[in-house]
């Protein structure tokens, strides 16, 4: 999700949300977005910080490019999984054989598991979004990027079952050297985007579908939303650009990797 400063009351229900965790365990072109503030603390990291025998490091690099070629583009789901979007998300990706990345929150993960295993077996690639998605990630410190990182990775791993996040995109695009090295030590590439739909705005589903194709020469990764607020228009713009996009000669991937 692009960074921005009034988070919509987004902000402050992850944090609520990953508090309560605590108490109860007591985007192959140049990426241009930019990447609010949260302030707290999530749960302390219980995952290992160095690579397991089930763990291979990947690079640092942020990834913004398809494995699909030239004419690939990699549709990237942010902030969820909720009951009520995620479903007609999976159902609009299934309808037209299109596989995404579903960039997760951890407490989010926790909260459905159900949802989180519905994308693992339709296909589809999971990604670690941090726990509080706190879009100024990149200015607090190591310890506290850590935390974000790992236990949301713990979270997301518990609620597939046992099935990791392939990437780390960083709230905002708050990458930090410390948490790009970190991500890939535990597999996790982290991802960019070229393409922000704008559709956390809610700018009206002509307005979103525009947007994309505009925007698309940027490079093949865009961003959408399945969770903080109505996302009725999110669903209607994939059941519009997902048959429209292969009718212009696209393909859809994965990010590489």
């Amino acid at each position: 999700m692009a960074r921005r400063s009034n988070g919509r009351g987004w902000n402050s229900k992850l944090v609520g949300a990953a508090l309560g965790v605590t108490l109860l365990a007591t985007g192959a072109s140049v990426w241009s977005a930019q990447a609010g503030t949260v302030d707290g603390s999530s749960p302390e990291a219980t995952a290992p910080a160095a690579p397991g025998r089930d763990v291979r490091p990947t690079a640092v690099t942020i990834a913004h490019a398809s494995d699909a070629g030239t004419r690939g583009i990699n549709i990237t789901i942010d902030d969820g999984p909720d009951p009520e979007w995620t479903p007609q998300v999976l159902d609009v990706l299934r309808e037209y054989g299109v596989k995404a990345t579903f960039c997760m929150v951890g407490p989010q993960a926790q909260a459905h598991p159900d949802l989180v295993k519905k994308v693992v077996a339709a296909g589809h690639r999971l990604c670690d979004h941090s726990v509080s998605h706190d879009t100024a990630m990149d200015k607090k410190s190591e310890a506290y990027q850590s935390r974000q990182i790992l236990d949301a990775e713990r979270m997301i791993t518990k609620a597939s079952g046992g099935v990791r996040p392939m990437y780390y995109r960083a709230p905002g695009g708050a990458f930090t050297p410390y948490s790009r090295k970190l991500a890939a030590s535990r597999g996790m590439r982290p991802l960019g985007w070229n393409v922000d739909s704008k559709d956390f705005e809610r700018p009206g589903t002509d307005t979103v579908v525009a947007t994309v194709e505009r925007e698309l020469p940027n490079g093949p990764t865009v961003l959408f939303h399945d969770a903080g607020g109505d996302r009725a228009q999110t669903v209607e713009a994939l059941r519009r650009l997902l048959p429209q996009l292969r009718q212009q000669g696209y393909s859809f991937g994965f990010p590489v990797r």
